[in-house]
């Protein structure tokens, strides 16, 4: 447990709060079609989050809501055999504001939450973007997959020093002192010899964690292969 807690204590994540775009512009529930439609096609946005009086986040309109009343103008009366969401969208042709047309719930993201997890949200929801909030729902910021990838246009030094004094100096401290990072465009060379053969894996699997990381080669050597024991318990492999 003290080895997982040094781990976070000297290990820097990336979160959501350093890659969102802070300003963000919203649009409160009883917004007009026509103003969303006009601030959309003016921002050059995809969608835009709608608020509460308090700021919290009670649903998302995409250029998909908008273009409803496009695809089903005079046909707007639901079908025999429309499924629920088909009703749904015959529904958002007829709406006039936001609160009519945004797709709720909305998919957000909670201040804080890392790069990955956010990028796994996007993936499992098909959304391109998550407006970011705080603790009571309140919107701060918003990410979209553009804003993700930034971790991947960080320098090589930061990349290496995050390596070098994050996972080789503090969270593998004392069995990694012979090992050396090499970044190259975002590859990172891991060289040197450790003891056991779990101490090179663990430092692989760290090292991939450290934002921006492309892919790791490894080059590290080890004295024997604890991964595998033999019936008695006993270690054996020299590499």
């Amino acid at each position: 447990m003290k080895g997982r807690e040094v781990v976070m204590e000297t290990r820097k994540f990336w979160t959501v709060d350093d890659v969102m775009t802070e300003q963000v512009v919203s649009v409160a529930d009883t917004a007009s079609y026509r103003s969303v439609v006009d601030l959309l096609i003016r921002r050059r946005f995809s969608a835009v989050p709608v608020v509460d009086p308090f700021q919290r986040v009670i649903g998302v309109v995409s250029e998909a809501d908008l273009l409803r009343k496009i695809e089903y103008a005079g046909e707007e009366a639901p079908r025999l055999f429309d499924g629920r969401r088909r009703r749904g969208e015959r529904g958002k042709a007829l709406g006039q504001i936001a609160r009519d047309l945004m797709g709720a719930p909305a998919v957000t993201v909670l201040g804080g939450t890392s790069v990955a997890a956010a990028a796994r949200l996007m993936d499992k929801e098909s959304v391109k973007r998550l407006p970011v909030v705080d603790d009571l729902g309140r919107l701060i910021g918003i990410v979209t997959r553009g804003d993700l990838l930034k971790v991947h246009l960080r320098p090589d030094e930061d990349i290496r020093a995050d390596v070098e004094n994050g996972v080789l100096r503090h969270a593998l401290a004392g069995r990694t002192a012979s090992v050396t990072a090499e970044v190259d465009d975002g590859v990172v060379i891991l060289s040197g010899r450790v003891e056991q053969a779990s101490t090179a894996d663990e430092a692989l699997r760290l090292t991939r964690q450290v934002p921006g990381v492309v892919d790791v080669h490894d080059q590290i050597r080890y004295d024997y292969d604890d991964r595998t024991m033999l019936g008695t318990g006993i270690a054996y492999g020299i590499y």
